[in-house]
């Protein structure tokens, strides 16, 4: 930090288990992630390269170098493994995952069904491979998934192999574990937190309504996914207590 401030909550030091921060990347080109990574990198953990837009990126292999370079991990979003997966191409998507020498790789379901016991298989067989995050939570706005349901389907997926698993809420933060409003489905939560370990989790939280509610209800170390760039370091700030909406909660 550039000064001294006293009472300033204590972060989570990189590599960290918690109180990661996930951004997502939505096609940032490669002078973007310079620019990006010259300044938050310090906050950044991993970075989502969302949903499929790896398919369309040009010069990708370079862009992932401007990562390497940072020590900033990486991932393809699910929405690319769903997309092999459906088309019957899943070895296919496991060499993309070696030619690219990706050290990681999401297990998603959000957009596809696929029956649960086959999920944790998929996962199982990617954690000989690279470190999984799973995925948990539709991207359709019907769908919804009871608190018990949640809680089977995120202790299944950690044991086959999950590293985090992710809580559904798009990059729009209105499915999954928000209402369309963006509001926080608070009791699915709390029944969630009864049973699995918040250092399990990653909540995707695009909206700064969000990222406060789940930092004044878990603390600065929450894990946090679905970050725009610009946002990081607006986060990092709620995070300690440096901005309105949390200045006075860790005094």
């Amino acid at each position: 930090m550039n000064f001294h401030l006293n009472n300033i909550p204590v972060r989570s030091v990189k590599p960290r288990e918690k109180g990661i921060t996930m951004v997502m990347d939505k096609g940032l080109s490669i002078r973007q992630v310079e620019d990006f990574l010259s300044i938050n990198e310090p906050h950044t953990d991993i970075v989502k390269l969302g949903w499929a837009t790896s398919y369309v990126t040009p010069n990708l292999e370079s862009k992932l170098d401007v990562y390497r370079h940072a020590n900033v991990p990486f991932y393809f979003g699910g929405t690319l493994f769903e997309s092999f997966v459906v088309r019957n191409q899943f070895d296919d998507y496991r060499k993309i995952l070696d030619h690219y020498k990706m050290e990681y790789a999401e297990v998603s379901d959000g957009s596809i069904d696929i029956p649960h016991d086959e999920k944790c298989e998929y996962i199982r067989k990617l954690s000989e491979q690279v470190t999984v995050i799973s995925e948990v939570g539709s991207k359709d706005d019907e769908k919804i998934i009871a608190p018990y349901r949640w809680i089977e389907l995120i202790e299944a997926e950690m044991q086959a192999g999950s590293w985090k698993v992710i809580a559904e809420a798009r990059e729009s933060g209105s499915v999954g574990i928000y209402r369309e409003s963006g509001e926080v489905r608070q009791g699915l939560i709390d029944e969630i937190l009864t049973r699995i370990p918040y250092e399990s989790i990653i909540f995707e939280a695009p909206l700064k309504a969000q990222q406060v509610w789940f930092i004044k209800l878990l603390g600065a170390n929450v894990n946090l996914g679905n970050i725009a760039p610009a946002e990081v370091i607006p986060l990092e700030t709620i995070r300690l207590g440096l901005r309105g909406d949390t200045f006075s909660h860790f005094l």
